[in-house]
């Protein structure tokens, strides 16, 4: 449903935006457009990847980073610029304030990826890891700034920054015309917002919708509420876009222009960062999948052509492998089962035979022998199975149960 609502002013114009882009030229780069083949047979209308994760810094972020830092006045550069961030942010600030010749300070929290952590310090800020959540390291930066003068760099709630992430809007509408549908990972909502006051200034049938986690979802009761309102946030995969109150400014542009909020599940985001994987060979992060879940979840409610922007790839690889595994248990390619079996020889053996006949891959077994609920005689097994599916996963059910076997979950 639309929670669209008239607005009487609207706080950032079309020509911002091809400011920005020009400022931008020879920065960021024009990221490719490829088509989805499996996507577009599910929604029943070609299906294109914006590919914003092969973004320098691998993010949309480095656009509106360039383009708030580019905007100071020379006193404010002098002063330097601080960001807090866990990641994609950080890291467009480093950069976007070495290409500037600008002294930069990012605080990450303690647990920041590694990988992201060393980037952001390859790319030349000072990194200082301070707090344990994200909204520690933000009050950090901000204390941070007021104590040197530094200019803090909003992520997402200042106009320099809205508009130079709406730059993708302009290459969309430029690599696909014909394009009907947009389908935006909402966070805070500088991208959608920027996105959507390009696209809607030049081509106000096309839709732009706005996607979010379902635990981590701020805009729509926010929009329902017609203000930007707190919400406790619940752990999700899709860290990106895990904020829990919309930006003031991004807000007043998403009520006006955006057609639509979407939420997703765990699981939609999962197999949707397997399906980036295996289909697409995109390396995606689960915030940057999020459109892509959308399209999972409901493909007969969009109107195609459809772009579904992939906003960032930056995944740590041990994130990276636990995610895939749930995504492949979601997409039913992945079983886990524990089942009790006579402790005697050869009896693992025999359990395992059954499980070739239906052709099941056994990729981990354990034994547990000295739970109270066991008998003398048993033992309990738990298995780790690759499978081709939910039909599948019923069939290695039905024949461990066929031969004797009490199955648990």
């Amino acid at each position: 449903m639309s929670f669209r609502t008239p607005h009487p002013s609207h706080p950032l114009i079309l020509d911002d935006i091809r400011g920005a882009q020009k400022m931008l030229s020879g920065v960021a780069r024009m990221t490719p457009l490829e088509g989805s083949r499996h996507l577009s047979q599910l929604v029943g209308a070609p299906v294109h990847l914006k590919c914003e994760n092969l973004q320098r810094t691998g993010s949309f972020k480095l656009r509106g980073a360039y383009v708030r830092i580019a905007g100071l006045r020379p006193e404010e550069r002098a002063a330097g610029v601080v960001a807090a961030s866990a990641g994609n942010h950080a890291q467009g600030v480093a950069l976007a304030s070495s290409l500037l010749g600008v002294r930069s300070t990012v605080f990450m929290p303690v647990g920041a990826p590694l990988p992201k952590v060393a980037a952001t310090r390859e790319y030349g800020a000072d990194v200082r890891l301070h707090g344990h959540v994200v909204d520690e390291t933000l009050a950090a930066a901000q204390e941070y700034a007021r104590a040197t003068g530094a200019v803090f760099i909003h992520p997402f709630d200042h106009h320099d920054i809205i508009a130079g992430q709406g730059t993708v809007g302009l290459e969309i509408l430029e690599q696909c015309p014909e394009v009907r549908t947009i389908l935006v990972g909402v966070g805070g909502g500088g991208l959608v917002a920027g996105i959507a006051t390009a696209v809607k200034a030049l081509r106000p049938d096309v839709k732009v919708i706005g996607v979010q986690a379902q635990a981590a979802a701020a805009y729509p009761p926010s929009l329902r509420a017609g203000r930007p309102v707190a919400v406790d946030t619940a752990p999700t995969m899709a860290d990106g876009i895990k904020v829990g109150r919309p930006g003031d400014v991004p807000f007043a542009i998403v009520d006006e222009l955006v057609d639509d909020v979407r939420t997703v599940s765990e699981d939609a985001l999962s197999s949707a960062l397997l399906l980036c994987l295996e289909r697409a060979k995109m390396v995606v992060e689960p915030a940057g999948a999020s459109p892509v879940a959308a399209l999972l979840s409901a493909p007969e409610t969009f109107q195609g052509p459809v772009v579904a922007v992939l906003s960032g790839g930056n995944v740590d690889p041990l994130v990276l492998q636990r995610i895939l595994r749930h995504g492949m248990a979601a997409a039913g390619r992945y079983l886990s089962l524990r089942l009790r079996l006579t402790d005697r020889p050869g009896a693992l053996a025999t359990m395992l035979g059954v499980l070739s006949v239906v052709d099941a891959n056994v990729l981990d077994v354990g034994h547990v022998r000295t739970d109270p609920r066991l008998g003398l005689t048993e033992v309990e097994v738990e298995l780790h199975l690759e499978t081709k599916g939910p039909e599948h996963c019923e069939e290695v059910r039905a024949a461990l149960r066929d031969a004797g076997y009490v199955v648990m979950e």
